[in-house]
This record gives structure tokens, sequence and C-alpha cells, in this order.
């Protein structure tokens, strides 16, 4: 008896990558072979993002898509937890599930096309089935958020914060450097919240207890040689402990901090934690005791009740703190978000655009003059594209996807996954280019 074939999408964020991830391993520890195409599946699996109104469109076209490809089609993710918008535009679908229920997705694939085989007998690489190159992988420490941001309907869609046993992190973080991983990217939706919900319980790990904490699991992580990067992390007070291991090179000296504004009036209406802090002031201090340290962040124009004034102060604040690296989005209202509700005024559409631009110059005239100060320097680089003597790649301040690349020619062949040192010729406003050595 031939394996089934299961067709996979999987669209938004890296959080949502590692379920398919997760899904995928099952199917395949179940003897269910990956297939390229729709035409000529079994089924489809689609994995939905559903956080603003464009990513729910760019999902019911996938599923749309499926269903004319294919028509046996399960959908799972975010936007699964609001199954009427797909069932109202695409009746037809064979099961829909919400996000991380893994279980589910695997009960409507069995329905709709049975394993083939005793699913133990298989083999499976201990890592299980990755979606990312093979050098690098995310690792999710864990799902859902405490937070209530106004413009965000991630709780409603993933739940509250449950953090992962630290030691199970850590299992699957050995695993993925047995297996050849050399950089690790931590997330979640609130990663220096990890453990808030446990209190920080300790799990066993090597014949020692490891908190669930976000800065015991950094420790951790850096004890096992390869570049760790942290995502996702709200500016917390107790952020501030793990600058150190930056300094140190146990953890790359790389912060992603959703700062989303800088003006308090914007700041209290988005309901976001921790933006009573200090940054600037904390910002430099990092600094001080790390000076390798790079930031980036996002951040989002337009939202209700923004200012010509709030938006001033945002510029300035980019003005001093000189992030290397910053995202910008223009405020969408989202479904069900509490920022609908709070009697604000919205901004024109014209409006958001304008200053989208003049956010994005800023921010390229920042980036442009501290690239520059890069010129010279020897930097260790982590290759993702090679092509003989030539290369693409990423410094320690540069995360797979939304970051800068360092572009790269050398004497003798280069290869996908090699850590090299590159001495840096040249810069643009957003890439670093330099010679092997």
């Amino acid at each position: 008896m031939t394996a089934p074939r299961v067709s996979f999408v999987s669209l938004g964020c890296p959080k949502a990558l590692v379920d398919s991830e997760r899904i995928i391993t099952r199917l395949r520890a179940e003897g269910y072979e990956i297939a390229r195409k729709h035409d000529g599946a079994d089924l489809v699996v689609v994995n939905t993002c559903g956080f603003l109104d464009s990513a729910r469109d760019e999902s019911l076209a996938a599923i749309g898509e499926a269903m004319a490809d294919n028509g046996k089609v399960i959908v799972t993710g975010c936007m699964g937890a609001t199954p009427e918008l797909i069932r109202e535009k695409h009746p037809g679908v064979l099961a829909i599930t919400g996000p991380q229920a893994y279980e589910s997705v695997m009960a409507a694939v069995h329905e709709a096309a049975p394993p083939a085989h005793e699913p133990f007998v298989d083999l499976m690489p201990p890592q299980g089935v990755k979606l990312t190159p093979r050098h690098y992988a995310y690792l999710k420490i864990s799902e859902g958020c405490n937070n209530r941001c106004s413009f965000c309907i991630i709780p409603a869609l993933r739940g509250d914060l449950v953090s992962r046993p630290a030691a199970d992190v850590l299992r699957e973080a050995e695993r993925l450097v047995k297996a050849g991983v050399k950089e690790i990217l931590v997330i979640s939706q609130d990663t220096s919240a990890y453990g808030v919900d446990v209190k920080y319980a300790p799990s066993l790990w090597q014949e020692r207890e490891v908190r669930t904490k976000f800065l015991d699991l950094a420790r951790e992580l850096g004890e096992m040689g390869v570049w760790v990067r942290l995502h996702y992390v709200y500016p917390y007070p107790h952020v501030d402990e793990v600058i150190p291991l930056m300094a140190e090179g146990k953890v790359l000296p790389y912060l992603d901090i959703p700062f989303q504004h800088a003006s308090p009036a914007v700041l209290k209406n988005m309901r976001r934690p921790a933006h009573q802090e200090k940054t600037l002031e904390r910002i430099r201090r990092w600094r001080e005791i790390c000076p390798d340290l790079a930031i980036r962040s996002t951040f989002i124009v337009g939202f209700p009740g923004e200012t010509e004034e709030d938006f001033g102060e945002l510029l300035d604040w980019m003005d001093a703190a000189k992030i290397e690296r910053a995202g910008c989005f223009k405020y969408e209202p989202v479904a069900g978000a509490r920022a609908n509700e709070l009697g604000l005024d919205e901004v024109p559409e014209e409006t958001k655009t304008a200053r989208y631009d003049r956010f994005m110059a800023r921010q390229q005239a920042i980036s442009a003059s501290l690239l520059k100060k890069k010129i010279g320097r020897r930097l260790p680089v982590i290759i993702d594209e090679a092509h003989g003597t030539s290369a693409r790649g990423r410094s320690q301040f540069d995360a797979p996807e939304i970051d800068g690349a360092v572009h790269i020619s050398a004497r003798r062949p280069l290869r996908t996954g090699d850590i090299v040192t590159v001495k840096i010729d040249r810069s643009d406003a957003y890439d670093l280019f330099g010679q092997a050595v």
C-alpha cells in the first residue's frame, strides 16, 4: 500500500512555522509523504495566519487555491480560531482546527487519508522535520500571551501564556545542535515573560535543576556552542540581566524588542506592557555593558488618535536611540481588537503613508550611518547562500529574512552553513560587503 501524500502550506510568522514543523514531523513519523504540489496529493493542510485583515485575505486565498487544485483541505492555525469566516467563504473544507491543535489536525488527517502502516516502525531524524535551512532553526519556548495590547488579537487566537519546561526546551535545542544547526532563534509571543505562568518552576536538565526563566534559559543555551538569537523580547526590567551574557559572547549581541511607538499617549492607547520603562536610558546602559549590541524593533504608524506631535516624538526617539534595525507597519484595524472600541480618531490613509515614508527615510539614514562604522572590521558571518567563491550571509547583528545581509567574495569556495570571518570593505543603507579572510 502506497503512503498517503499530504501537501502543506505554512503562512504567517516564525511561531506558526514551528507549528508547521511539528505537524509535518508527526505526519512523516506516521509514514505520510509531503507533496510539493496540491494536485495529485491525497489532501492539503493549510496553516493560516489571522493577525491582520490582509493576513486573513492571504489565508482565505490559499485555502481557495488548495480547494481548486485538490478539493480535500484541512485548515489549522490562527484563523482556525474563527471557523465561521472560513466556512462562509469555503464551506467545503474537511476540517478546521485552531492554533497548536496538533492532535486535532492529525485526527482530521487520519480520517481523510488513513496512514498506510504501523507508525512506530518508521525512522525519523531525532530533531524532527525542519522547514528552515539546515544551519539555523527556530526554538519556540512558549505558546500564547498574557498581554492585552489593544491592537492585537493573539491572546484570543492562541490563549494565555503557556511556558514549556526549561528541560524540554534545552533537550530540543541539544537535538538541533547535534543535527548540525549553527544558529538557534529563540521565539515566542513574549520571550521575556517566559516562566511567569509556572512561577519559574525548575525542571531537571543534565542532573541539575534549571528554572523556567528567561535569564536561566539564555545562560544554558549559551553553553551549547552555537549562535543564540533572542526575539520578541519585551523590555521588562529583568531583561537587563541578559546583557552581560551578550558581552561575554554567550548569546548574540542582538535584541529584538517590539517597541511599537515612543509617544507615551500612543503607547497608553496601545496598552503596551513595559512602555513606562525609560527605554532610552536603558539602551544607553545596555550599550555601555555590551558596545556591540544591535537592537531591532518594529513600529506602527497611524494608530488611531496618533497626532503629528506623537509622530514627531517617535522620530525624535529614533534619532536618540539609533537602533540598528527597524521595521514599520501602517496600522490596520483588526476585527475583534479593542482598539476599535477606544473611540479614537482614525488616521487618514494618506497620512499613514506619508508617516511611513518619513519613518523609513529616517531609519535608512540611521542604518547607513551605523553600518559605515563597520567598514574595516572583521566580523563572523554565517553563510545562508553560497555560489562558489561568492556568498550571501549574515553577521551576528542580522536575523534571517528580516534584517540585512553580508555579501562576501572569497579566494576559496564557500559552503552554506559555514561561519567565516569577513573583512568589511564597504556598506550601503542596509547591507555590508567584504572579503572572507
